[in-house]
């Protein structure tokens, strides 16, 4: 199952498997303080999508759509499924973001389209990128 947790909120023992998916590593924070297993950075938004959405709440309806497109390619597609293997079974998986915007970034929408494909229930449902 996935969750999201801002990477400057620290480690937990509840976190499970901690997976950083920002493309650019956290300001400020150490590799050692961020305690990441693994950091994918080719999961997130490209560049251009990032500072078009800004995460802004009106925008994020069209970020969704967009970002879903860009999880189309083929690298991405296999990013999603590396997550996926990484996320089956009971494996807890903490996906990491260092946006201060808590409810409307990536992560958000990236932890729901995994357990909507992991059939987790109660966690909100997704399209399929």
């Amino acid at each position: 199952m996935f969750f999201t947790k801002r990477v400057y909120a620290g480690s937990g023992p509840d976190d499970g498997l901690r997976i950083l998916v920002d493309r650019l590593w956290p300001r400020g924070l150490s590799k050692a303080d961020a305690a990441v297993d693994h950091w994918l950075k080719d999961i997130a938004p490209s560049p251009e999508l990032r500072t078009w959405f800004g995460h802004q709440p009106n925008l994020w309806p069209e970020f969704q759509s967009r970002y879903r497109e860009e999880l189309r390619s083929p690298e991405r597609m296999a990013v999603l499924e590396r997550l996926l293997d990484l996320g089956r079974g009971d494996v807890k998986v903490t996906l990491l973001f260092g946006a201060r915007e808590e409810q409307h970034n990536h992560a958000v929408m990236l932890c729901a389209l995994l357990n909507d494909r992991l059939g987790v229930p109660g966690r909100p449902a997704s399209r399929s990128p």
